[in-house]
């Protein structure tokens, strides 16, 4: 028996070890007035698309049974309506910081609210994505890079074209620092 055939018995053997959905995220239940409302915890890995969802079929927009940091609005759109907590990723940062919602998070408010770091990546952005109309509203771009600061700190680095809906309360947050007449909301890149 040579090298080789033992390799592949070591292999076969983990294969036989594997057990599917064990490191699936567990399915929590919320009840509200009665109903049970099914959501499910994102995988840091989900990809994001029109298809996939961060939640059950529910309207979000009607209600906060969503909601576990009680900090959230209700926004716009079903898919602007996510909590913090629901996030893989932002629910394990509040776990080791034990804290109830991300925007209560130290991080949170030296990355996306403190205006000297903000201005300082508006430097950054305008370097790699070339120069700013004169006219353009100063919070709009403080918000549009307290927004890329956050997927940095949370997600790292994703992508061209790949975009994910930040929680309700964080968005809230950012708009708050930077406020405007209207904002845009979320939209997915275009293909």
């Amino acid at each position: 028996m040579d090298s080789s055939d033992s390799e592949e018995g070591i292999l076969i053997s983990n294969i036989d070890d594997i057990k599917p959905y064990q490191f699936e995220p567990p399915r929590r239940d919320k009840v509200e007035e009665g109903a049970s409302v099914q959501l499910e915890s994102e995988d840091s890995e989900f990809s994001d698309s029109e298809n996939n969802q961060y939640h059950a079929d529910g309207m979000r927009t009607d209600n906060l049974a969503w909601c576990d940091c009680d900090k959230c609005p209700i926004m716009a759109t079903n898919d602007e309506c996510l909590c913090c907590r629901e996030v893989g990723p932002i629910d394990e940062k509040l776990d080791e910081a034990n804290l109830p919602c991300i925007t209560k998070h130290e991080r949170f408010l030296g990355n996306c609210l403190n205006r000297h770091v903000i201005e300082v990546s508006l430097y950054e952005y305008v370097e790699y994505d070339g120069p700013i109309d004169d006219n353009e509203p100063i919070n709009e771009l403080y918000r549009h890079i307290a927004y890329r600061r956050f997927t940095r700190w949370i997600w790292h680095r994703l992508g061209k074209g790949r975009r994910k809906v930040i929680p309700s309360c964080a968005v809230t947050k950012i708009r708050e620092a930077f406020p405007s007449e209207e904002y845009t909301g979320f939209k997915y890149a275009r293909p």
